[in-house]
């Protein structure tokens, strides 16, 4: 990444452990800063929303340090923004975790509890990228990812996008199909943790900074 000094900012709204991520993006020497100020989020190359927690702190993150208009502009001018975990919950219309939320509706579609799938909630640990059939990896987030590779989850909730266009990747839980890796333009939303996934999560990490340099 020699000469690229594009920055791309991780926006700290109150939620989640943001060091192991940030450095995830040093890996690749990229030009990359932790901020909540909304002039530093206007005027960079593209933006990550982290997160651990619940759907109405992330949504109240926001909305307290006065993010919530400033991320909506940024996904109108068409620069990549990736959402993860909670970060990705919180780009759809609304989110049912202890309540009913409002998203950013970036995504279309809403948030809701695993159901009955036999298996322990949350779901904690490495589970399968599945491809859809019908769409191609290329130039996006997953670009050069196989299909099939392990990721590192921690969830009890999960996205369903109401179109199914917008989902890149699935996974399996249980019985259960579940929205992985959601997208919409240059919008992209992991369920799982990158930082945390090893090689596989790299790969994504440095494909989303190519996304942010072109």
């Amino acid at each position: 990444m020699t000469g690229k000094t594009k920055k791309i900012t991780i926006v700290d709204y109150g939620v989640g452990n943001l060091r192991s991520l940030i450095r995830a993006f040093e890996h690749f020497d990229a030009d990359v800063i932790i901020s909540e100020d909304p002039n530093e989020l206007a005027k960079s190359a593209a933006i990550v929303l982290p997160g651990d927690g619940t759907f109405k702190a992330g949504i109240e993150g926001l909305k307290v340090r006065g993010l919530t208009g400033t991320v909506k502009d940024f996904a109108a001018s068409k620069r990549p923004i990736l959402g993860i975990c909670l970060g990705a919950q919180i780009l759809m219309s609304v989110g049912f975790e202890f309540g009913n939320y409002k998203g950013l509706n970036l995504i279309p579609g809403r948030v809701v509890k695993f159901p009955n799938v036999r298996e322990k909630i949350p779901q904690i640990g490495w589970n399968k990228l599945i491809q859809p059939k019908r769409r191609r990896w290329d130039n996006t987030l997953l670009a050069g990812v196989k299909p099939a590779s392990f990721v590192y989850f921690i969830h009890s909730y999960i996205m369903e996008p109401k179109n199914k266009k917008d989902i890149l990747a699935y996974s399996i839980y249980g019985e259960l199909t579940f929205a992985s890796v959601v997208s919409n333009g240059s919008i992209y939303g992991c369920q799982f943790h990158p930082e945390k996934s090893g090689e596989t999560g790299l790969a994504m990490i440095k494909n989303f900074i190519n996304l942010a340099i072109k």
